[in-house]
């Protein structure tokens, strides 16, 4: 049960620059008289309040005080891909988040179901690499080839590395999210 509300705050900070464009339009728009506070708006308000916090909460539950499994790796190839997945996922947020009138109820009900649906997919498949609050809070995404220390095993992962991940070659203590997703802990390099 840990494990995944601790997916599923990661899937809903994956979403926080999203709800943040949505929740300064709606402070707009009630600023020019476009918007009411009513039942539904209130309830935006709160939900998107409710999101943000809990996305932030999230991210750092999983990147900074998790109880992730530590090891400690050589990195024999790296390959910086932040782009591949950024600009994608960031002009889904900029399409789902400005045309959406949720003054409508069955627009909320659509916005919710869109976001439950998509959610289903990001856990399922562990797309946890799709993250671009990640991006926006400085850190990068690459894939990997390592070796765990003391054994001669290569492997290859996807890793988020808060500024540019360490030369080629070098070790590196990183906080395993599972077997092919991990944050580079540079506070123990």
């Amino acid at each position: 049960m840990k494990d995944f509300l601790k997916d599923l705050l990661l899937y809903i900070s994956s979403f926080v620059p999203m709800y943040f464009l949505i929740f300064i339009r709606l402070i707009v728009e009630i600023i020019n008289d476009n918007l009411s506070f009513n039942i539904l708006n209130t309830l935006n308000f709160v939900t998107l309040l409710i999101l943000i916090l809990s996305g932030c909460f999230g991210l750092v539950w999983n990147v900074k005080y998790s109880t992730l499994k530590e090891m400690e790796i050589e990195i024999t190839f790296q390959q910086n891909i932040t782009e591949r997945h950024f600009l994608g996922y960031f002009s889904l947020f900029v399409f789902f988040a400005i045309p959406l009138d949720l003054s409508y109820v069955s627009v909320y009900c659509v916005y919710i179901l869109v976001l439950v649906m998509i959610g289903i997919v990001y856990i399922n498949n562990s797309l946890y690499y799709i993250n671009p609050f990640l991006n926006l809070l400085g850190y990068n995404f690459y894939d990997v080839e390592y070796i765990e220390i003391g054994s001669n095993e290569k492997k290859k992962a996807k890793v988020f590395c808060k500024g540019n991940l360490i030369e080629k070659g070098n070790t590196c203590k990183v906080k395993i999210k599972n077997e092919h997703f991990m944050f580079v802990d540079k506070d123990k390099l």
